[in-house]
């Protein structure tokens, strides 16, 4: 097999297996078992079982099923978003951004629509940060404004020009009905209307269930995904902000 061509591993390599979790909307019995087993079927599971099914309320039954699949995935196909700046530390954002921007780098984060799960912008934003990295209050250069949660669009615009914001990151964990996209398009439009293209502040957006691929459908500059840590941010920020200027120069 091509090193480019892998299958997924289970107990021996190459031989197919994978395990996947979900949930039904049936009491937790045999026949609940025998559904799940029928999902799996269908998702191409062959042969599968079930070997964990756990009551979860009195209509609903979680399932985590093992089985077979015969597809191969092609690494050469993959499409993602690869890193195209470099990874700096603290000292090296705050002197490029002294010696490059000669004044502060004003950010501006929020929640935006009905998302009150202020973890993923405070982990980037706050001091304590996330993963042994400090967040972006941590840095001298840059100037925080951290809205929080449930912040209406109109006044994260208005926030962001009061404050001459250079970047706009927006974490979005409330996904049902796909209400990060939504909001996220809002959002951009937004700003879009209220400012133009050259007074206009970075668009950042993050979450875990947004597709990197899909910035420019979205209106934004950048989206982050699971595992971001406060110095790519800040990397990133950096790095668009003096291309940016030395664009316009």
């Amino acid at each position: 097999m091509s090193g480019d061509i892998v299958r997924p591993y289970g107990d021996t390599t190459g031989d197919g297996m994978v395990q996947l979790s979900f949930t039904l909307p049936v009491p937790c019995d045999k026949r609940a078992e025998g559904a799940a087993l029928q999902l799996a079927g269908k998702m191409g599971l062959d042969p599968a079982m079930v070997v964990h099914a756990k009551q979860m309320g009195e209509r609903f039954t979680f399932f985590v099923v093992y089985g077979r699949v015969n597809h191969l995935v092609d690494l050469s196909a993959v499409q993602v978003v690869e890193r195209d700046f470099p990874l700096l530390s603290a000292k090296d954002v705050n002197a490029l951004i002294k010696r490059r921007l000669r004044r502060k780098l004003v950010v501006v984060g929020a929640c935006i629509g009905t998302d009150a799960h202020t973890v993923g912008i405070d982990a980037i934003l706050n001091v304590k940060g996330i993963a042994g990295e400090k967040g972006l209050e941590y840095y001298r250069e840059l100037r925080v404004v951290n809205l929080g949660a449930q912040v209406a669009v109109p006044d994260l615009v208005e926030a962001a020009r009061a404050e001459k914001a250079d970047a706009v990151l927006v974490s979005q964990v409330v996904t049902q009905r796909d209400a990060h996209l939504h909001n996220t398009r809002e959002m951009s439009a937004a700003f879009r209307e209220a400012m133009p293209a050259d007074r206009r502040p970075l668009l950042v957006v993050g979450g875990p269930r947004f597709d990197e691929l899909m910035a420019v459908e979205l209106g934004v500059d950048r989206i982050f995904g699971r595992g971001t840590t406060p110095r790519e941010v800040a990397s990133y920020l950096v790095h668009a902000l003096i291309t940016q200027k030395a664009k316009a120069a």
